[in-house]
């Protein structure tokens, strides 16, 4: 870790919420009952997310915008203000006023409910019942082997949270690649049953940056999430803008070397109690 970077651990006020066990009745059934893994079957396919995708982008979507706003208590005084087209152009609305951090700070690319684990040596991860190897996310055994001893953060975005994302640092693509799959819920009914961060779509993007080593981005699509956005770029800013989720909830995973950065221990603490902790974009995490 470079000696110049700053240092925040232990003069956070983070907020945290449990991770819930208990579910809305619809996922409880989709998820516990035989009809409703049938129904669920479909659902996760991408062409019912592509289908939901075209009339989120349709001028009359735009009457669900007040009422959704109310149901999730959205703070609209942090975004920019807007006549929004549709409900997508909505759900991605853009951040107004926002800070910038210095240059050398490991700071969160996006909004979410983070957890961070530990990556033992063997690349192998335990999250929520499920094991996950490096290797089965990025579907690349050599660069998996990079983050052996390193961190695993896990951004869980949900309906009331920003959904674009940014680059943490400078740097370059070193690599970037689709990996297709199905699209589960990413909230924890389906991550005690189903692999789901290895057996959704995704995008993996390996990143050579300036203040910390190899990165692995991933940025995993959801139930009714079929659309992961990203811009085209050979080189990036610290800041600036890789993408957007279209509607629902989704999750974006950073893979980070050993020895590359000193997460804040109340995170880690957060996690290892069960507790996701809620993290604003540019909120520095070390």
């Amino acid at each position: 870790m470079s000696n110049n970077r700053h240092s925040t651990a232990g003069s956070t006020n983070f907020p945290t919420i449990p991770v819930s066990e208990r579910e809305g009745l619809l996922l409880r059934f989709l998820y516990h009952t035989i009809l409703g893994r049938i129904i669920l079957w479909l659902l996760i396919r991408e062409s019912v997310s592509k289908l939901l995708g075209h009339l989120f982008n349709s001028r009359i979507s735009k009457r669900y915008i007040k009422k959704f706003i109310i149901k999730n208590n959205i703070n609209m005084s942090r975004f920019e203000e807007k006549e929004y087209q549709c409900f997508n152009d909505f759900f991605t609305r853009k951040l107004k006023n926002v800070e910038e951090k210095k240059e050398t700070a490991f700071t969160a690319p996006c909004d979410g409910k983070l957890t961070v684990y530990p990556i033992d040596e063997n690349q192998i991860l335990n999250i929520k019942h499920s094991k996950y190897t490096i290797s089965s996310l990025i579907q690349d055994k050599a660069l998996a082997q990079k983050y052996q001893n390193g961190y695993c953060l896990i951004f869980r975005l949900t309906p009331d949270d920003y959904h674009r994302y940014h680059f943490i640092d400078d740097g370059t693509i070193k690599s970037s690649k689709q990996i297709k799959g199905v699209l589960h819920t990413v909230r924890p009914i389906a991550l005690k049953a189903y692999a789901v961060y290895s057996e959704n779509s995704r995008v993996v993007t390996e990143m050579e940056t300036k203040h910390f080593g190899v990165i692995t981005q991933i940025e995993v699509g959801a139930l009714m999430v079929g659309k992961i956005k990203n811009h085209e770029k050979e080189r990036f800013k610290k800041g600036e803008e890789k993408g957007m989720f279209l509607f629902g909830g989704s999750t974006i995973i950073l893979l980070v070397e050993k020895n590359k950065i000193n997460i804040i221990p109340e995170i880690l603490k957060n996690t290892e109690k069960n507790k996701e902790t809620l993290i604003h974009y540019q909120d520095i995490l070390e």
